[in-house]
């Protein structure tokens, strides 16, 4: 995920997961590169001298996970290193303006744990397994690590941490489920804003829904909607507006090995409180060992 933070708002793309909260056998590697496309426009305060902005970002990930067992309950540790390619305009009190910058994102770490309706299990106990409900939480956080000048607006990093607890519920019917996913993120204070402001942002609350369906062992589909909201913020003591998006997306995923499998998503703005609004796609590619595979 890419955060390019504006002086009286942010733009918070995000990420859309289905089948986060699943049971996978304990001990698999899960290595994964990905690719994705973002489009879209950035809003500001009627203040600001800055009008008509817009970003286009092409972004690649490198991820590495594996499954846990966790006292006897399911869990998965991963990190993420994204990388991404950043282009920008503007018009400045009137005069057009451009900027186009690439770097290290900033790396993101989330631990899991289904509590609830997914224990602990090998691969020559998966076969037996049936889902039911599934409860399980996860948190993630994000250092304050990718490309960041102060000078500038736009950035791929952005000089500050970020922790976001959430919680998934996952309740299956035959080959159909649905899962909720409610979720909360804190952001520090990033002290060296445009030459030297202070740029602090609320918690952004957020609701994902994904309704999927597995086709056959080998393909799943699902629709997948989110709400977030909140994120108010504020550059030296001045108040920018809160955030309030929706979005609609699409994803499929396919295994075409027994170690491999590639996922294709999409998805678009369908409402936007804040004048910003993005439409996103992208390919993921996983490559799996270990756990007795």
């Amino acid at each position: 995920m890419i955060a390019i933070v504006a002086p009286a708002r942010s733009v918070y793309p995000q990420a859309l997961e289905p089948r986060s909260y699943v049971n996978t056998p304990v001990g698999i590697n899960f290595l994964l590169a990905g690719y994705s496309y973002t489009q879209g426009n950035v809003a500001f305060d009627a203040s600001s001298p800055i009008t008509d902005a817009k970003v286009h970002v092409s972004s690649g990930v490198l991820a590495y996970a594996r499954s846990l067992d966790l006292w006897g309950l399911s869990g998965k540790f991963a990190v993420a290193l994204p990388i991404a390619r950043v282009s920008g305009s503007a018009k400045v009190a009137g005069e057009e303006r451009e900027r186009i910058v690439s770097g290290l994102g900033d790396p993101i770490v989330p631990l899991s744990v289904n509590f609830y309706g997914a224990p602990a299990i090998s691969m020559d106990e998966f076969p037996t397994y049936q889902q039911d409900i599934i409860v399980g939480a996860s948190l993630q956080v994000s250092p304050p690590l990718g490309q960041y000048d102060p000078t500038r607006l736009l950035n791929v990093g952005t000089n500050r941490w970020s922790i976001r607890p959430e919680l998934g519920v996952s309740k299956a019917w035959g080959p159909v489920i649905l899962e909720l996913i409610p979720a909360f993120t804190f952001f520090t204070d990033n002290h060296d804003f445009l030459r030297g402001q202070t740029f602090a942002q609320d918690p952004v609350y957020s609701m994902q829904g994904h309704l999927i369906y597995e086709f056959f062992p080998a393909l799943w589909g699902a629709l997948d909607a989110t709400y977030y909201g909140g994120g108010r913020t504020t550059t030296d003591g001045e108040k920018g507006e809160q955030l309030g998006h929706a979005r609609l997306g699409l994803t499929a995923a396919l295994s075409i090995s027994r170690n491999q499998s590639i996922k294709f998503y999409a998805s678009n703005g369908v409402y936007s409180r804040s004048g910003g609004d993005f439409w996103a796609t992208g390919i993921v590619w996983q490559f799996r060992w270990g756990g007795g595979l």
